[in-house]
């Protein structure tokens, strides 16, 4: 993939594929991720959903697409012969970045959805996914109102908030040297050939969340010393930080991010 003379390339500069083998001897081929071991401690920091107040309670985002639809706001999705929009479900869901929708929106914490619906949060054997809340869903599609987590990348606000208790709790606080993987589904490299990991600053690390090169966060982002690895699963609704136990203490008691302990996930 080319260089091109943005901040992220300045600063987080293309660094040797061969840096991200302890990981693959650790955690697998990377396809989506590496997903590490407890070092020696471990937790899950869940991505955001949100809520608007004032949106029915009683529509699905289903609901509301096909009614579009159906009044021609919007085309329906044909390919070939097939008709997607009457075959497939909008679940109201996305992939990749996302952020805080903007005004009449307020952070709709997990801990609180289950409590309203009487889901665990996170049931037990499963990992943070599209499987989570089926009480709140409809026909697989969540209410309109409720704006829920993405797949396959933290938000923002997390990911900012994340890289500040990352950096308060490394020695070399913001010059700690890290390194960050990029798995080949987001970058649409299908044969998986091509091992892509940058290297910067912690510091820096607030770059990352707007690569262009991809619309995600990274899939990996470690500490050069290899004292803490987050993984952001492709396909999951959350993120692993395995590290030291200090840290992941510090992550479960921030009043900001939402983070649990999975005994089966450790």
């Amino acid at each position: 993939m080319p260089e091109t003379s943005d901040p992220i390339t300045a600063r987080w500069p293309l660094a040797e594929p061969r840096t991200a083998d302890w990981l693959r001897e650790l955690a697998g081929d990377g396809i989506t991720g590496f997903m590490a071991p407890p070092l020696p401690d471990s937790a899950w920091v869940l991505n955001a959903m949100y809520e608007h107040e004032r949106a029915p309670a009683d529509v699905t985002h289903d609901a509301y697409h096909r009614a579009r639809v159906a009044d021609g706001s919007i085309a329906r999705h044909v390919v070939g012969d097939i008709d997607l929009t009457e075959r497939s479900v909008t679940t109201g869901g996305g992939l990749g970045r996302a952020e805080h929708p903007g005004p009449g929106w307020r952070r709709l914490r997990w801990a609180e959805l289950a409590a309203r619906t009487g889901d665990a949060m996170v049931p037990e054997g499963l990992l943070p996914s599209f499987r989570c809340f089926p009480s709140a869903k409809q026909g697989g599609s969540w209410p309109l109102r409720i704006a829920p987590p993405t797949e396959g990348s933290l938000d923002r606000e997390s990911w900012n908030r994340l890289i500040g208790i990352l950096t308060e709790h490394s020695p070399a606080g913001p010059d700690t040297r890290c390194l960050a993987y990029y798995n080949p589904l987001m970058l649409l490299d299908f044969d998986g050939e091509n091992t892509h990991v940058r290297a910067g600053r912690l510091g820096d690390a607030a770059l990352l969340y707007d690569n262009p090169e991809v619309r995600f966060s990274p899939s990996n982002l470690w500490a050069e010393d290899r004292s803490w690895v987050l993984c952001t699963d492709y396909d999951l609704w959350a993120s692993k930080l395995s590290g030291p136990a200090p840290l992941v203490e510090a992550l479960l008691r921030d009043p900001e991010i939402e983070a649990v302990r999975l005994p089966w996930a450790l």
